[in-house]
């Protein structure tokens, strides 16, 4: 873990809903940073032992969790389950204080955004959007980048917050908008992992030393974080890192259903979604998204 240099402002009353493999983390920078952390999780004794290592409270129920918090953050797998994390009698929503913010990281479609932003207005609250690009290593050194959607004035409060885990936390439009720039973040980068793919996939049936070749191309205009950080650990077939393929799966299937709405075309990221898929049927559901590059060996 990198060190993490915490901006001084004053400690907030936060609560962290589900502690997977970024929450978890996540929730840890909010507590290093000097807030007053209370978790909640599915599975009970997960957030126990989030409490014994950074000292925080641990709730039953979402309501619980955001009773008396000024922000409440939330990073689930999908839709459902942030519904499910925040609506009904358990919810957050239920919980939460007048003005109070839920500051959600799940990479979830813009449609529940905006219905989560309507209720939570309703009520006298505040939703924001803001889903995080990074993945676990990015969680577990604090430096995600936030890309958010929802009210000025309840962002300008939450953003100073939010960077306790984060290099970048930046509002980019009304409510929607954070989760419509993570699908913009995710269909870049399948382009790309399958035009890296095919890079070392050539180089190594023409005999080249790649990665000898990827540290001269990096130096150019072929140069990305997937070729600088992914590059040799595709070229040395190690794919036990990162984000897996099941969650990029989920994410351009966000990103296909978007586009049905606002008709983008989306050739490649079609492409790549199916791809992906084989990848999954070769039982690599698990594996990093840097994968990809299994289905072009001969050694599948």
């Amino acid at each position: 873990m990198t060190t993490k240099t915490y901006e001084s402002i004053a400690p907030q009353t936060v609560a962290f809903l589900a502690l997977g493999v970024m929450g978890y983390p996540m929730a840890g920078h909010l507590a290093r940073a000097g807030h007053r952390v209370t978790v909640y999780n599915r599975t009970e004794s997960k957030a126990q032992q989030w409490a014994q290592e950074y000292g925080g409270e641990v709730a039953k129920t979402p309501r619980a969790a955001a009773t008396g918090a000024q922000i409440v953050f939330s990073c689930v797998g999908n839709d459902s389950d942030l519904a499910s994390v925040m609506l009904g009698d358990d919810g957050a929503l239920a919980g939460m204080s007048k003005e109070a913010i839920a500051f959600d990281n799940t990479t979830a479609s813009a449609k529940i955004a905006r219905e989560l932003h309507a209720e939570a207005r309703k009520r006298g609250l505040h939703f924001i959007d803001a889903p995080v690009s990074g993945g676990q290593a990015g969680a577990v050194n604090g430096q995600l980048t936030v890309m958010c959607g929802g009210d000025n004035a309840a962002f300008d409060r939450a953003q100073p917050v939010a960077m306790a885990f984060a290099k970048a936390v930046t509002l980019v439009g009304d409510s929607g908008a954070g989760q419509l720039a993570k699908m913009v973040n995710q269909l870049c980068i399948a382009g790309l992992v399958q035009g890296l793919s095919e890079g070392i996939s050539f180089g190594q049936a023409a005999g080249l030393d790649m990665k000898l070749v990827l540290q001269v191309i990096g130096k150019g205009a072929a140069q990305s974080w997937q070729m600088d950080n992914r590059g040799g650990t595709m070229v040395d077939g190690k794919f036990d890192f990162g984000f897996a393929v099941d969650w990029m799966r989920k994410d351009l299937g966000l990103c296909l259903d978007e586009a049905r709405n606002n008709r983008a075309p989306l050739p490649v990221a079609a492409l790549v979604d199916q791809f992906y898929a084989e990848v999954q049927a070769m039982g690599g559901a698990r594996w990093d998204t840097s994968s990809l590059i299994r289905r072009l060996r001969n050694d599948k």
